[in-house]
């Protein structure tokens, strides 16, 4: 281990990297019950996503850490799940085998982007305020998930939505998760989130309104889902604009983390993102997983954000990783609890990730209204529409034209109009898509 992942020469020791890895694992552990409930809604079996979720999740982090040496977790990305679930198949009628086609398209294509440097000039190319909008418009998305699964908001006839029955019980505990999972996250207790899902869903089961199916038992089968992705459904003309989508969620997700955690484990240092050789291997881990998990059966595989609490407790190396992945591959035998996990246990979940990412909003510059007003558009339209590729269409197209009409047609990236020209052709030819 010491020869392998060179612990010393980076100030570790193995004992720290174990410590390392569970911590990430408990902070990004919450996805082996949010993906199945979410993709389980297309159709999907849920026990076989659920497997689904922790082989993709223990592939990446094996993948990061043997490959790249990088203390970073990975798993089904949160957001892309949504994206999947909720656009792609129940608003654009897509099936799920399609989907699943969709999702290894993107990551043959996310592959090449990465291999010939495009990624990278793709990155450079987006401004930093769409990257936020973004970002807060995902959260935004997810939130409005999290509130309809758990009844807090309702439809509504004269006002699209209203409030709900608050003194549901459903709603209510829903309610007590979030704050149990602020609070706790706060006080910087490891693994807030998934005490939170535990908690309500125990809670749940005590009240009597929550049947339980156990704790343990062998995995279930994953053949539901294996190797059940429709690429000839995929390449359809019309759902190319949904793979233009997943590429770019991937390439500002992804990429914005490794480089995000990496640099808070002092693993890159002054030099240039593409001098730097482990980023690159990072993300051709990351590439490759996107692959093997649309084979499996769940959505994009991403990095993940949680692996700087991983970072903050000394993991500096890929033996964090490893550890990642390894407890990963253990959650399998825990299938009976996912099952029991109702979906008011994890929106308070997805409120709470929401609540965490609409405030990357505060990078935006107000002050100039070309990218400000793009942003903000980016983000709202996200939930109005319950459409991340909508946000994305409205945000990208409103930022060239509103630098074209204001003469800063220069300040904008060939990689910006590209972008637009393409959401434009989208609504040309896909009205209603």
């Amino acid at each position: 281990m010491e020869r392998y992942f060179k612990l010393s020469e980076h100030g570790s020791n193995v004992r720290t990297e174990v410590i390392a890895g569970l911590t990430t694992f408990l902070t990004m552990a919450y996805i082996i019950f949010v993906n199945p409930d979410i993709l389980s809604s297309t159709g999907m079996d849920r026990n076989a996503v659920f497997v689904a979720t922790c082989l993709a999740a223990a592939l990446g982090a094996a993948i990061m850490g043997l490959l790249a040496n990088w203390p970073i977790g990975m798993a089904p990305g949160m957001g892309l799940n949504a994206f999947f679930a909720f656009t792609v198949v129940g608003a654009m009628g897509f099936t799920w085998q399609e989907a699943l086609g969709a999702v290894f398209i993107s990551g043959v294509i996310f592959l090449i982007l990465t291999v010939t440097g495009i990624r990278s000039w793709l990155i450079s190319g987006i401004p930093i305020s769409m990257r936020s909008g973004i970002a807060a418009g995902i959260g935004l998305f997810l939130a409005i998930i999290a509130m309809k699964s758990s009844n807090i908001i309702v439809a509504n006839d004269a006002t699209f939505v209203a409030l709900g029955n608050m003194t549901e019980t459903g709603t209510l505990l829903a309610i007590i998760g979030f704050f149990i999972i602020a609070a706790l996250d706060a006080l910087k207790v490891p693994g807030s989130i998934l005490i939170g899902i535990l908690g309500v869903t125990v809670v749940a089961i005590i009240l009597g309104v929550q049947n339980f199916g156990g704790i343990m038992s062998m995995p279930p089968s994953i053949a539901p889902t294996f190797f059940q992705l429709d690429l000839m459904g995929a390449l359809s003309f019309g759902i190319f604009h949904v793979i233009l989508v997943m590429i770019l969620v991937e390439v500002f997700d992804a990429t914005g983390t490794l480089i995000g955690v990496a640099k808070r484990a002092g693993l890159m240092k002054d030099e240039p993102a593409h001098e730097n050789k482990n980023l690159g291997r990072a993300l051709m881990a990351d590439s490759s997983a996107i692959l093997a998990g649309s084979v499996l059966g769940t959505s994009s595989t991403t990095a993940y954000v949680e692996s700087a609490s991983g970072v903050q407790a000394g993991g500096r190396t890929g033996l964090t990783a490893l550890v990642v992945a390894v407890l990963f591959l253990l959650a399998m035998f825990f299938a009976p609890l996912a099952g029991s996990v109702p979906a008011y246990a994890t929106a308070p979940a997805l409120l709470y990730v929401a609540t965490l990412m609409v405030r990357e909003l505060r990078e935006v510059d107000f002050d100039d209204v070309t990218e400000a007003a793009p942003a903000v558009l980016t983000a709202i339209a996200m939930p109005f529409t319950y459409s991340i590729a909508n946000g994305l269409a409205f945000g990208f197209i409103s930022y060239a034209v509103l630098k074209l009409l204001t003469g800063k047609a220069q300040q904008v990236h060939p990689a910006t109009w590209i972008v637009a020209a393409l959401f434009v052709i989208r609504f040309a030819f896909f009205p209603e898509g």
